[in-house]
């Protein structure tokens, strides 16, 4: 068992899409930083996701974060190598009932500020340009410049960039223990090394809410297990990401004539695994081809699930600690965090190296669970 020891500046503990952008920023800023996973990088909820990558729909508070982050897709190669199947292929976002229609529009008249470029199409218009739409749709918004991405090749590419950019990345190296002396953490890795920084920043996904009570935060973090689905490659008709109004359903046509689903909630099968349930997917596929007739008689070819971490108010934790200086959360994405990710590791990175940030986090401060005002 290796006992060795190795200083840096930083420590981010896990490797999902966050945690890989803090680390690949601060590499580039000139920091020793070392990034622990405790499986592969990329290969927990930010690898298993949907894989959206969309403004639409955020709450308010959220749209400076994903104006950020929209900037940094558009560079996505520069910076980790790979386009990672990105396409700005456009966010149709569908009204089911008058409601839900009424409903887009006041989210249209809110993020008129946000310059998101939003379309709203009626029923005969949404009907010219999706004739594949089945007859229940009356409406939609069109978000042209959000689009859809592969997590299973953007996620890890962000830790290789990162470790291409200097950051020590250590992978399969789950924590055993973590303690601060008075000026430093100390990290145990499972059968492997001691880490020691100044500074420790927590991405730990589903699993954070344990580090953040050690250090007398503790949240209402509870895991859940998105219930997900491809079919057969299909006849390509649908350009666009779909989602609809009040949740239930989402759904892409990839270039390969796949479409990739996803609604509804698996089930945690141990703290590790995760399996999408019989009664969500029947119930996925029921709405998926009230949605898109085409898929009637479409064979789906796999399910997966994954594990998430949600707060009640479905907001993340993006800040610093109110209790143990030197730490920091960047957490509880709500299964929404692939497009916001690199963004959200930028704002890590600002935060450890400057003690502030250029996008506005007030929202996301964890002091909200304690009863604590926000850091301004």
């Amino acid at each position: 068992m290796s006992r060795e020891t190795f200083d840096f500046e930083l420590v981010v503990i896990g490797g999902g899409i966050v945690g890989s952008s803090a680390a690949l920023a601060l590499a580039r800023a000139g920091r020793r930083v070392a990034l622990v996973e405790r499986d592969l990088c990329g290969s927990r909820s930010s690898g298993v996701n949907f894989g959206g990558v969309r403004r639409q729909g955020r709450p308010l508070c959220q749209l400076p974060l994903a104006q950020r982050a929209h900037g940094l897709w558009a560079r996505l190669p520069e910076l980790i190598g790979t386009d990672g199947e990105y396409q700005r292929s456009g966010h149709l976002k569908l009204a089911r009932s008058e409601a839900d229609m009424a409903a887009l529009t006041r989210y249209f008249e809110q993020s008129q500020g946000f310059d998101l470029g939003l379309q709203l199409l009626d029923r005969d218009e949404l009907q010219r340009r999706c004739p594949w739409l089945g007859p229940q749709v009356v409406g939609g918004s069109l978000c042209p410049e959000d689009g859809q991405a592969n997590p299973r090749l953007v996620s890890p590419a962000f830790a290789r960039a990162a470790a291409r950019a200097g950051a020590r990345v250590l992978e399969r190296s789950p924590v055993e223990s973590v303690t601060h002396d008075g000026s430093r953490f100390e990290l145990q890795v499972l059968g492997g090394p001691r880490l020691r920084a100044p500074q420790l920043i927590n991405c730990a996904g589903a699993w954070a809410g344990a580090l953040a009570a050690q250090f007398g935060e503790p949240v209402p973090l509870e895991s859940g297990h998105p219930a997900m689905a491809v079919t057969e490659p299909l006849p390509f008709t649908v350009p666009f990401s779909l989602g609809v109004e009040g949740g239930g359903i989402y759904g892409r046509q990839v270039a390969r004539g796949n479409f990739v689903l996803g609604g509804g909630r698996g089930l945690g099968l141990d703290a590790d695994r995760a399996r999408s349930s019989s009664q969500a997917l029947v119930q996925l596929l029921q709405q998926a081809v009230a949605l898109l007739p085409g898929l009637a008689s479409a064979h789906v070819i796999r399910t997966w699930s994954g594990t998430e971490g949600y707060l009640p108010d479905r907001q993340p934790v993006l800040g610093p600690s109110h209790r143990q200086p030197g730490l920091l959360h960047g957490f509880g994405f709500a299964g929404a965090g692939f497009q916001i990710g690199p963004a959200a590791g930028e704002v890590l990175a600002e935060l450890a190296c400057q003690g502030r940030s250029s996008t506005p986090i007030e929202a996301f401060d964890i002091g909200r669970f304690q009863g604590r005002a926000p850091t301004v």
